[in-house]
C-alpha cells in the first residue's frame, strides 16, 4: 500500500512539472504574437483599417436575379424585367480631396437631376459613409452618359466616389393589355394578382453574391456566386385576340357610359374565349382596365361603382368621380384599387340566368329522365309551391318541344325538365359540371362558390324550379365557360389553364403544360343533341341569339338574363355563351354584361352584339372560314372593318366571288325533325290560344327605343321575340329575396345562402 502511494505522488509531481513547462511556452508565444500585432497596428494599422472598411461596403454585395418573362402563345412579350441602376455615393472617397466635391455634384445634377443640396447635407452629416443611394432605377443611357463624362480628361478627372448598383425593373410593353391575367409586381419584386402571383416562385430566381477578401499580400481578391435568373412562362393567351376583345369591351363602354345613370357603360364587362378541346384560354378580359406600368393611377377608377371602407357598394348607388377621389382616405382608396385590379372573370360570382338551361337539359337527357323529344305547354307561368313562376314570355309560348324551349328560352319547359330530373340528380350534375367547385385555373384569386349552390338537403321544389333556368345559385365566368366546353365537345371536361410552357432564360423547356381531361360529364350522343338545340338559339325562327351571329358564319350558343337582388329592382346581368363554328366547335366565347347602363337592362342583345363584333375579327384570324353567303350590308360592314377574309389554298368550297356568294358551296344536310311526344294529361292548344299569344305583334312601337309597348301595362316588349323588357319581378307576390345570394358582378361572400325563398323567373 505504501509503495502504491509513493508511485502516485511521484507521477503527480512529474506531471505538474510538464504542465508548468508547457504553460511557459504558451505564454511566451502569446507575448510574441501580441508584440507583433502591436507593431503591425503601429506601422500599418491605418492602411488596414481603410481596406477593411472598404471591403465591408463594396466587396460583399448582392447580385440581383432577373425575373422571368411572360410571353403570349406567339412569343410576344407581355412582361419583362429590364436592367436599371441605382446611383451610389461613396462620401468617404469623394471627400479625400475637397476639390472633387463640386465637379462631382455638378455631374450628378446634369445627368441625373439629383438635388445637390440634399447630397451636401448627407455628406456633412455622414463624412465617412461609403454607401448612399442618390437615385434609383436610372436607365442604361443615363448611366453610360455619366461614365462618358467620367472618362473625359478635363471634366472627369475630379468626378469621384460615384458607382452604380445593378437592379431590375418590371415593365409591361403593352400597357393595359391582359392586365387582369398578367397581374403585376410590388417594389420588392413579389408578384401580385394574376400570373405574376400564381407563378411567383417560378418567375423568381436566386440572388447572387460577390465576396471580397484580402490575400497574403493584402490585395483585395473577389469571389462571385452568380445570380440564377427566374424561369420564363409562355401563356395560352393570344395577344391579338386579347386586343380584339378589349377593343370591343371598351367600345361598349364608350357607347353606353353616362347613358341612363352617371358611370361606366356597365358595372363590369367580362369576356372569356377558350379552346373547346384543350382548355386553353385564348383571351380573358374585363372592363375597366388599368395600366400595368401605372397601377395606382386614380383616373382609372372614375365611373366605377363607389365603395365604402369595407369594399361594399354604397347605397344608394353612386359612381366614382374626381370629387369622390379627393375625399377618399387610404383604406377606401385601397378598396377601389383592389376592385380595379381583381380579375372579375374568376373572382366575382353572379346568377347565370338562361345560359344554365343547356346544362339542365343535358343532365336530364344523360340521366334518362327525358329523351329530349317531349313537349310541354307554356301558358306564361307555372304554379310551383305557393308561387306562380312566370316565363320571360309572359304571353305564353304554347305547346313547344324541349328543343324549342332552348331556342325560345322558355322557363316553363325548363322547370318541367328539372322536375323530371329530380332534385338529387340535378344537384349531382351541377357538381359534375363544376358549379360550386374551383376550376383550379392557374391564376391567383379564383373564388370558392361551394356555399353558393344548393345541396340535396336544402334544395326545395321552388329552388329546383328556379335553378333550372339559372336563378337562385351563383357561378363564376370561368366555371360556366369550362363546363360549357364539355357540353359541346363530346362531354370531356378540360381543366382550364393559361400557361402552356415553362422555359429557362436561354429557351430550354422545363415543363410543357399539357391539356388535362378531368372527367366526362355527358356522352357524345347527348353532346350532339345539346349542340343541335343550341344552334337553333342563333338560327331558329324564334331564337333569342340571332344578333350574335357574325357575317358569313353559323354559330351556336345561349343567351342569359338574370335579375339581381333585391328582386324587382329592374337591374340585370345579361350574357351570351356561344361557340364557333356550329358544326365543329373550336372555341367558346362567353360575354357577361353586369347591369348595362341602359333601360331596359334585361336585353341579351347588349351581350350578343359584343360577341358578334369580336367573332367577326377573331374567326378569320383563327383560320375558321366562312360557310354562309354575305349580304350586301354584311359585306359593307366587313369592308368598313378592313377585315381580310382568308381562305386556304385550294379550298374551293369556301371561296367567295365578287358578289360575296360562295363558289361551289358545300351542301348542308337537312336536319332530321322529330315530333315531340305530348305529355299525358296536358291540354291541346287551340288556334285561338295561339292568336292570343301572338297579340303582342300588333302592339305600337316606341320610336325612341324601338321596343313595342304593351297598352295594358306600359311594359316594353321585344319586337322579335315578344319578351317583356324591364317588367320587374316575374314571380307573383315576390318579396325582395333578401336571403338570397345576390347575382351581381361584385360577387358573394362564402357562407351566403344560395337562392332564396322568393326567387324570380327571368330569361
Amino acid at each position: 500500500m505504501s509503495n502504491r502511494r509513493n508511485t502516485i505522488n511521484r507521477f503527480t509531481i512529474k506531471m505538474q512539472k510538464k504542465l508548468l513547462i508547457l504553460f511557459m511556452f504558451i505564454l511566451a508565444a502569446f507575448a510574441g504574437l501580441s508584440a507583433r500585432l502591436f507593431l503591425i497596428n503601429r506601422d500599418n494599422g491605418e492602411d488596414y483599417k481603410k481596406q477593411v472598411l472598404s471591403q465591408q461596403e463594396y466587396d460583399s454585395t448582392t447580385i440581383p436575379f432577373k425575373r422571368g418573362e411572360i410571353v403570349d402563345s406567339n412569343g410576344t412579350v407581355l412582361a419583362v424585367s429590364n436592367k436599371v441602376y441605382n446611383v451610389i455615393l461613396d462620401a468617404n472617397l469623394l471627400m479625400q480631396d475637397e476639390k472633387n466635391l463640386e465637379p462631382t455634384l455638378s455631374a450628378l445634377k446634369k445627368i441625373f437631376n439629383i438635388d445637390t443640396n440634399t447630397v451636401r447635407t448627407y455628406i456633412a452629416e455622414h463624412p465617412n459613409s461609403a454607401y448612399y443611394v442618390m437615385a434609383k432605377r436610372v436607365e442604361y443611357e443615363k448611366k453610360v452618359a455619366f461614365e462618358d463624362l467620367q472618362k473625359d480628361p478635363e471634366q472627369g478627372k475630379n468626378i469621384k466616389g460615384v458607382w452604380f448598383e445593378d437592379e431590375y425593373r418590371r415593365e409591361y410593353p403593352n400597357g393595359s393589355l391582359a392586365c387582369d391575367v398578367i397581374g403585376f409586381t410590388t417594389s420588392d419584386n413579389v408578384g401580385t394578382y394574376g400570373l405574376e402571383e400564381y407563378y411567383n416562385d417560378i418567375l423568381c430566381g436566386t440572388n447572387g453574391r460577390e465576396y471580397g477578401y484580402l490575400n497574403d499580400d493584402s490585395t483585395l481578391e473577389r469571389t462571385t456566386v452568380p445570380a440564377k435568373d427566374g424561369y420564363n412562362i409562355q401563356t395560352t393567351i393570344d395577344a391579338n385576340i386579347q386586343a380584339i376583345v378589349e377593343k370591343y369591351l371598351k367600345a361598349f363602354n364608350e357607347e353606353y357610359k353616362d347613358s341612363v345613370r352617371p358611370g361606366n357603360g356597365a358595372e363590369t364587362l367580362g369576356c372569356i374565349i377558350m379552346e373547346v378541346n384543350t382548355g386553353n384560354v385564348l383571351a380573358m378580359a374585363d372592363y375597366p382596365v388599368f395600366d400595368l406600368n401605372d397601377t395606382r393611377n386614380e383616373q382609372n377608377l372614375i365611373g366605377m361603382p363607389l365603395l365604402d371602407k369595407d369594399g361594399k357598394k354604397v347605397k344608394p348607388a353612386e359612381c366614382v368621380t374626381q370629387e369622390a377621389i379627393r375625399g377618399m382616405n387610404d383604406q377606401v382608396m385601397y378598396q377601389h384599387l383592389n376592385a380595379l385590379w381583381k380579375n372579375h372573370c374568376i373572382v366575382d360570382s353572379y346568377e347565370p340566368g338562361s345560359v344554365a338551361k343547356p346544362f339542365t337539359v343535358a343532365a336530364a337527357i344523360e340521366s334518362g329522365a327525358i329523351t329530349g323529344n317531349e313537349t310541354y305547354l307554356c301558358e306564361g307561368k307555372l304554379h310551383v309551391g305557393d308561387h306562380d313562376i312566370k316565363c320571360h314570355q309572359i304571353y305564353g309560348d304554347g305547346r313547344i318541344s324541349v328543343q324549342e324551349g332552348i331556342e325560345r328560352s322558355c322557363n316553363v319547359v325548363l322547370m318541367n325538365v328539372a322536375f323530371a330530373l329530380g332534385k338529387e340528380r340535378f344537384v349531382d350534375y351541377q357538381h359534375l359540371f363544376g358549379f360550386g367547385l374551383k376550376t383550379n385555373i392557374d391564376l391567383a384569386g379564383e373564388a370558392r362558390t361551394d356555399t353558393m349552390v344548393f345541396n340535396k338537403d336544402n334544395i326545395g321544389p321552388t329552388d329546383l324550379a328556379t335553378n333550372s333556368f339559372g336563378q337562385s345559385f351563383n357561378v363564376t365566368m370561368i366555371q360556366t365557360a369550362a363546363g360549357f366546353c364539355s357540353l359541346i365537345n363530346g362531354g370531356y371536361y378540360y381543366e382550364p389553364h393559361v400557361v402552356s410552357r415553362i422555359t429557362t432564360a436561354d429557351g430550354a423547356t422545363i415543363e410543357n403544360v399539357e391539356p388535362r381531361i378531368l372527367k366526362q360529364t355527358i356522352s357524345n350522343t347527348t353532346s350532339e343533341t345539346i349542340r343541335e338545340f343550341c344552334n337553333t338559339v342563333v338560327t331558329g325562327e324564334h331564337g333569342t341569339g340571332h344578333t350574335a351571329r357574325p357575317a358569313g358564319y353559323i354559330i351556336g350558343g345561349k343567351t342569359g338574363t338574370a335579375e339581381t337582388l333585391p328582386r324587382g329592382n329592374k337591374e340585370y346581368v345579361v350574357s351570351f355563351l356561344g361557340y364557333a363554328p356550329a358544326d365543329d366547335p373550336q372555341i367558346v366565347i362567353y360575354v357577361v354584361v353586369d347591369r348595362p347602363n341602359a333601360y331596359p337592362q334585361d336585353d341579351a342583345k347588349y351581350a350578343t352584339k359584343i360577341v358578334r363584333n369580336i367573332l367577326t375579327e377573331v374567326l378569320p384570324y383563327l383560320n375558321i372560314f366562312m360557310t354562309e353567303e354575305l349580304t350586301d350590308k354584311e359585306r359593307e360592314e366587313l369592308e368598313e372593318l378592313q377585315i381580310q377574309i382568308r381562305t386556304p389554298q385550294g379550298a374551293q368550297t369556301e371561296e367567295l366571288d365578287e358578289e360575296g356568294n360562295l363558289v361551289n358551296p358545300q351542301e348542308g344536310t337537312e336536319e332530321e325533325t322529330q315530333e315531340g311526344e305530348e305529355q299525358e294529361g296536358t291540354e291541346e292548344e287551340t288556334e285561338e290560344d295561339t292568336e292570343d299569344r301572338e297579340a303582342w305583334r300588333d302592339f305600337p312601337k316606341d320610336p325612341a327605343t324601338g321596343y313595342l309597348i304593351d297598352p295594358a301595362t306600359g311594359n316594353f316588349v321585344d319586337p322579335e321575340l315578344g319578351t317583356v323588357m324591364g317588367g320587374g319581378s316575374l314571380i307573383d307576390d315576390a318579396t325582395e329575396g333578401e336571403e338570397g345570394a345576390e347575382g351581381t358582378g361584385e360577387g358573394t361572400e362564402p357562407g351566403d345562402t344560395p337562392g332564396g325563398s322568393e326567387p324570380t323567373a327571368t330569361e
